[in-house]
Formats: C-alpha cells, sequence, structure tokens
C-alpha cells in the first residue's frame, strides 16, 4: 500500500498499528506513547488518505473506512500530529497543500450573500446541538483559562472579562461587537460595563436566541442584536470588539474588514480583535474543514493581519496570544459531547456525530501540536488614549468581577 510507505515515513515516535481490510497487520513507531490501532476497510479508503489525509481522513472516519479498533479518533489524531506537528509532511501532501494555497482566494471569496449563507451551514444548526458542548452562555470561541482547573462556565466569562478589561469602556460609550453569537459578550458589555451595545451577525438562529436574551433580561433598550453584515454598518464607535468572527473574513477580504474598522472607530476610540492564528505563517485552510465545517473560512498568521492594519492607520496598542486556552476549550467541548452523544444522534445521525468528533478531536490537536494559538489584537486610531502600562487592564478586571456578583443571570441562556 501507499498508505504504509507514507505512514513509514512519519511516524517515527508512538505505537500506531495499523489493520487492513484483509486482516494484514503494520506497525509503525517507536513502541513508545501515545498508542493507537486503526482499521481501513478498503483498498480505496486507504489510497485516498494516502494522497489527501487532509481532505479524506475525516470523510473516511465519518463513512466508517477508517475505524479505530483501540482508542478514541483523537488518540489517532494525537499520534500523528505529534509526528508531523507544524513541519514534517509527505512531498505528496506539501504539493496538494500548495496547490490549496494558490486557490485560496477562490475558496474564500465572501461578499455579502455569500457569507450569510457560509455562516448558516454552521451556526444555524439547531440549539439544542450546540447547548449539548458548550457553556451555559454558549460561546463559541477560546476560553480564557485563568487557572488550569478553571471549569468552562469560569473560563468563558473570564474571558468575556479579559475582553472588556482591554476595551476599557466607560458608562454610556456605544460598543460595536461584530459576530455578536448568541449575545453573550453584548449582554455582558451592556450588563456589566454599562455599554450601549449594538451587535451584528449574519446567524439568523442567533439573531433571533439574543435579542430574546436581551428581552427576557430588560435590558433591549441598551443593547440589540441586527441580522446584518458588518460592512453595511454606517455609524461611528466608541469601542469596536469581534470575537471568532475574522477566521470567516477570508484573506481576500482582510483590507475591507480593516477599512471598514477604521471608517467605524471615532478618533478616541478602541477596537480589540480576538482571533485564532497560524504561528506558522500563511497557509490554507484544512480541506476537510472547508466543505464539512467552515466553507469560505480562514485561520490567518499575524504576518497577514498587521500590515493590513498599518495600511489603514491603524494603531496596535497591544498584542497577547493565547497559547494552550483553545486546546483546554476543546478539550471540554470534547468531553461534553462525548457525553451526550446519543442525544446528537437523535438530533441528526451517526455520520453527523462521527464528523463532530472528527472536528473538535482534530482542532484540539492542531492547538496542542499543530501550532495554532489566539491572538488579541487591540488597536485605534489614537495611540493617546490608554494608559501608560498594561496594568489597567489587571485592575479593571477586578473591578467587573465584583459587578459579577450582582449579576446572578448574566451567564444564563434561555431558549
Amino acid at each position: 500500500m501507499l498508505l504504509t510507505t507514507v505512514l513509514k515515513g512519519l511516524i517515527r515516535k508512538g505505537d500506531l498499528r495499523l489493520t487492513d481490510w484483509e486482516g494484514r497487520q503494520y506497525r509503525f513507531g517507536d513502541g513508545s506513547e501515545p498508542q493507537a490501532h486503526i482499521k481501513i476497510n478498503s483498498k480505496s479508503a486507504a489510497r485516498r488518505i494516502a494522497v489527501d489525509p487532509d481532505r479524506f481522513l475525516g470523510e473516511c472516519y465519518m463513512d466508517g473506512s477508517l475505524q479505530m479498533l483501540s482508542g478514541i479518533i483523537y488518540d489517532f489524531l494525537e499520534l500523528a500530529m505529534q509526528n508531523v506537528g507544524t513541519g514534517k509532511s509527505h512531498w505528496l501532501h506539501s504539493a496538494v497543500h500548495n496547490a490549496r494555497i494558490g486557490l485560496r482566494r477562490i475558496h474564500q471569496h465572501n461578499p455579502v450573500g455569500k457569507a450569510k449563507d457560509n455562516v448558516a451551514h454552521h451556526y444555524d444548526l439547531s440549539g439544542k446541538l450546540y447547548d449539548l458542548f458548550l457553556d451555559v452562555d454558549r460561546q463559541y470561541s477560546c476560553a480564557y483559562f485563568e487557572d488550569a482547573s478553571s471549569s468552562l462556565e469560569e473560563a468563558q466569562l473570564a474571558k468575556k472579562r479579559h475582553l472588556a478589561a482591554k476595551l476599557n469602556i466607560k458608562p454610556g460609550m456605544k460598543v460595536l461587537d461584530i459576530g455578536s453569537g448568541w449575545g453573550g459578550l453584548g449582554l455582558y458589555l451592556a450588563e456589566v460595563c454599562g455599554a450601549e451595545v449594538t451587535g451584528v451577525t449574519l446567524s439568523e438562529e442567533q439573531h433571533k436566541l439574543s435579542n430574546e436574551r436581551a428581552r427576557q433580561r430588560g435590558i433591549s433598550d441598551r443593547v440589540r442584536f441586527l441580522l446584518k453584515d458588518y460592512r453595511h454598518l454606517d455609524e461611528s464607535f466608541d469601542r469596536i470588539v469581534s470575537v471568532g468572527m475574522f477566521e470567516h473574513v477570508g484573506i481576500g477580504h482582510f483590507k475591507e474588514f480593516f477599512h471598514k474598522c477604521a471608517s467605524l472607530l471615532r478618533d478616541d476610540a478602541v477596537a480589540v480583535l480576538h482571533s485564532i492564528n497560524r504561528s506558522d505563517g500563511p497557509g490554507a485552510t484544512s480541506a476537510w474543514i472547508k466543505k464539512y465545517i467552515f466553507p469560505g473560512g480562514y485561520i490567518p498568521a499575524l504576518s497577514e493581519v498587521i500590515p493590513h492594519m498599518e495600511r489603514e492607520g491603524l494603531y496596535v496598542t497591544d498584542v497577547e496570544i493565547l497559547r494552550l486556552h483553545y486546546a483546554q476549550t476543546l478539550r471540554h467541548w470534547a468531553k461534553r459531547f462525548a457525553d451526550n452523544r446519543e442525544r446528537a444522534k437523535e438530533l441528526y445521525d451517526e455520520r453527523f456525530c462521527r464528523m463532530w468528533e472528527f472536528y473538535l478531536a482534530g482542532s484540539e490537536c492542531a492547538f496542542r501540536f499543530g501550532g495554532m494559538n489566539n491572538f488579541q489584537i487591540q488597536f485605534g486610531k489614537n495611540q493617546h488614549i490608554l494608559p501608560l502600562t498594561r496594568d489597567y487592564i489587571f485592575h479593571e478586571e477586578e473591578r467587573l468581577r465584583k459587578i459579577e456578583q450582582k449579576t446572578p443571570l448574566l451567564r444564563m441562556v434561555k431558549n
């Protein structure tokens, strides 16, 4: 098999056992941890995985032509990623990857109408699905673990607090949340910080629930969520925040994004952009992720982002890299999904469950072993607006933490 040749060249550490469709067994690695035993159920599956694992490994797991004989899919992906990491690759896989880089502007072309369709593909799935693995506030982005033992709920609340502190919001300020999700961050900024918040989303399900949450809290006069593309806004704001949305913009639209941000920011405004970051430089979106999870999406590298900010006359005032926080977040999500797998299967089917397992496991491995992390970039038009040192962030977090204790409904989602 071509697959055995590929694996022999890539797997040097760990213990990978492979059983093929005729019962033949192969072993790769040095026998150490981690360990996994997989079965390939057809010659065509072996050939597809060997030629393009980025696309077909996930598909074969979804349709059952790749089975786990011991361990779970995470174990196999962990073993593979620890060997491949961010550098080592078979020449055939490198050629396919380079071709995808050449086509990425076509694949990531996201004009207004298409962007909405791409968002609907993922975010307009049943809300009951997201309740199975997210925290009670439905924060669907990297949490902030102030302590390794923090619960998911605590870490997601800490994420909102950390972002709010960086924004340095004063009561009455107008804040824009680009990609507002189910409203959790916008509600926090209104309730805890006293801001007047406008959130924009392209997901009809998120739009409906976020406004209902604002109504239930009795703060619809201070926070509104619009079903609108950020490119159609024409107001000005004191603060802009965007969390987990920039990954959907697409490489060909970065200039457009920051040009629009510059036009929406007042001269004394502050913005914070929170996004996944590829630490090894520009690349291409996983073919499997593009097809099944996030069509039109792309994880940027800092080197692809900062130049656009500079050209728009925006000052970068702070950059923080969250290294393993998303890996920890995904570990919580995967465990919760596994605990509720039968309920997910009732909502969809076995193939969907296997897809979601592969998505969560593959994402966690990418953050643990593949060089993915998160950046938070603070920027604005005037570098004199914020305090001279970063101490204000920590002081503001303490102040906000005290206010949170007086808002017991802050983290509750009501469908």
